[in-house]
């Protein structure tokens, strides 16, 4: 076997290794994902289920929200503020182009609770503020479920509007203290006048990291299995080679 340590077996080698040891890390990053999920799914199911709570109870003015509180059931009372309404551009129900419509709740201690009051049909563009279904008026109680903020690219607002929901960048527009996160409606008391299609609910199926995990780790143990095949078959070849030598060496006898 001292064809191994040739340079053209030894750099095979080695990149077997390294193709199997990254096969090996990819597909327990994938079972780390499956993990994360499950228990995301766990705290999602608890605070689905959950009874209403306080908002003030939940959310801050200074704290993010959570990842063991995103779903959690609050319950709020204020009224609305229409006119700071902020639209969230591109969203889509089943292929059909609309806008979610945020508007801030000036509830009873003083802070505004952002609340996606829900998805109406536009264009790809948005909505002029005329095209927009009011808020209930007056003292409105929203039950809804807690979401934290969105982050990176997309969530500057300009014209009142948006393409993600940051509670500490449509906070900065606003005269009042905002609670971190937001809130996606489950219901509204009063009901508005122009029903809005609400929040659906978190796929709370484990998605495809079970089996993604289990193919890199099927290609680690396929190069692994390759590499010492083409070994057994080179040893074979060699052997044989060296057989025919030894026979085609030896003298013909002559009678």
């Amino acid at each position: 076997m001292r064809f191994l340590l040739t340079r053209r077996w030894l750099l095979f080698g080695l990149a077997v290794v390294l193709m199997s040891l990254g096969a090996w890390r990819l597909g327990e990053w994938q079972f780390d994902r499956l993990h994360d999920r499950e228990q995301r799914n766990e705290w999602t199911q608890t605070n689905l289920a959950a009874d209403p709570a306080p908002v003030e109870d939940v959310m801050s003015v200074d704290d993010d929200v959570d990842p063991d509180q995103e779903w959690l059931r609050v319950r709020a009372t204020g009224e609305y503020d229409a006119a700071a309404t902020v639209v969230v551009r591109y969203q889509t129900r089943d292929g059909e182009s609309g806008v979610d419509l945020v508007t801030p709740l000036l509830t009873d201690t003083g802070t505004a609770l952002l609340v996606n009051r829900g998805w109406v049909a536009t264009g790809n563009t948005g909505a002029s503020d005329t095209e927009l279904p009011d808020p209930p008026t007056g003292e409105v109680d929203v039950v809804g479920y807690v979401r934290a903020d969105a982050t990176g690219r997309g969530i500057e607002v300009q014209d009142r509007s948006t393409r993600a929901i940051s509670s500490q960048e449509i906070g900065e527009t606003l005269d009042t203290p905002v609670y971190r996160g937001f809130v996606e409606a489950e219901t509204e008391s009063p009901e508005p006048a122009v029903d809005v299609e609400r929040v659906e609910l978190p796929d709370l199926g484990e998605g495809p990291h079970f089996f993604y995990g289990l193919q890199w780790w099927f290609f680690g143990a396929l190069a692994v299995f390759g590499f010492a095949y083409l070994v057994r078959d080179e040893m074979r070849g060699r052997n044989g080679r060296s057989a025919k030598g030894e026979a085609g060496s030896r003298p013909v006898s002559r009678t």
